[in-house]
């Protein structure tokens, strides 16, 4: 009998969580969504794959049986899917950068020009990518190259390269009391009420919280945004302040929203990321065209 990949995928996220709610949040379904294509599968199986007793759930035998030979498809089948996307790019002489923040600062149309001399007639597609996907489409093949914020999540498989280290600033509403301030320190602001990133975001959400840098006290959440333009405009209505790399600040400048430098942060860095392993010698140029068309300062 055939099922459904969807199924399938709803069946090993459930079993992974071991709990319908998180699993349907991580899947950005509804928990009756999720429920009733498991119970779907249980009917097109005749198996059942869950023991439910109260808000817990356990895998029952047949469960944990079908559920590493589910995670191997799964991870096969994704792995069919981005070679057969990134052969269809290859054909199409098409380059996808992904990115989560405007890059501005002049830095991607240095690196295209160069890049295009070494590949001419090949064309770049930007792609903007929310922040709950925390790869920036690398993880599930979407993109070939990101410009991405560092840190990224703690995959083995991805390579990085600096391309610019920018000190901090707060965002602030000009209606905030500290908007007439020259300059800030952390301390200043520690208690502030902060717009995050997703959790999705892991380890990069912590850096724009400075969660580090907090002495174990966890941060005021005021707003959660997916985006640059959710941020600045939870910024503006006074939902919460955001940390910003400065070259970000310029770019996304509002009349109703000031930005302070931070004076005791470490600097951020925004970064290509690839894939390590790609078979895709375009990916190898554009980060050659990097190292080639930026100054030394900026590495």
């Amino acid at each position: 009998m055939d099922v459904h990949l969807r199924a399938l995928r709803y069946f090993a996220t459930a079993a992974e969580e071991l709990h319908f709610t998180r699993a349907a949040e991580h899947l950005f379904v509804s928990q009756p969504g999720l429920s009733k294509q498991i119970r779907r599968l249980e009917q097109d199986l005749r198996l059942d794959l869950f023991e439910r007793g109260g808000h817990s759930i356990t895998l029952t035998a047949a469960g944990q049986a079908l559920l590493p030979h589910v995670q191997t498809l799964l991870k096969n089948w994704d792995h069919a899917q981005r070679a057969a996307s990134d052969a269809a790019a290859r054909a199409a002489s098409v380059l996808r950068i992904g990115m989560q923040t405007s890059v501005g600062r002049g830095l991607l149309p240095a690196i295209t020009k160069r890049f295009k001399q070494r590949r001419p007639g090949w064309r770049i597609n930007l792609t903007q990518v929310a922040w709950d996907d925390p790869t920036c489409g690398l993880g599930d093949g979407a993109v070939d190259v990101a410009i991405v914020w560092l840190p990224l999540p703690d995959v083995t498989d991805l390579r990085t390269h600096v391309i610019a280290v920018e000190h901090l600033v707060l965002a602030v509403s000009t209606a905030h009391r500290l908007a007439d301030r020259h300059q800030l320190s952390f301390t200043d602001v520690i208690d502030e009420s902060f717009v995050a990133l997703p959790e999705e975001a892991g380890a990069l959400r912590d850096h724009w919280l400075a969660t580090d840098h907090r002495g174990g006290n966890p941060p005021v959440i005021g707003a959660i945004a997916r985006n640059p333009d959710e941020a600045f405009e939870a910024v503006s209505n006074c939902q919460g302040v955001v940390l910003v790399a400065e070259g970000n600040a310029a770019i996304y400048q509002r009349e109703d929203i000031v930005t302070i430098p931070v004076t005791d942060l470490p600097p951020s860095e925004l970064a290509l990321a690839w894939r390590a392993g790609v078979r895709n010698n375009a990916v190898r140029d554009f980060v050659e065209a990097a190292r080639e068309e930026l100054p030394d300062e900026h590495f």
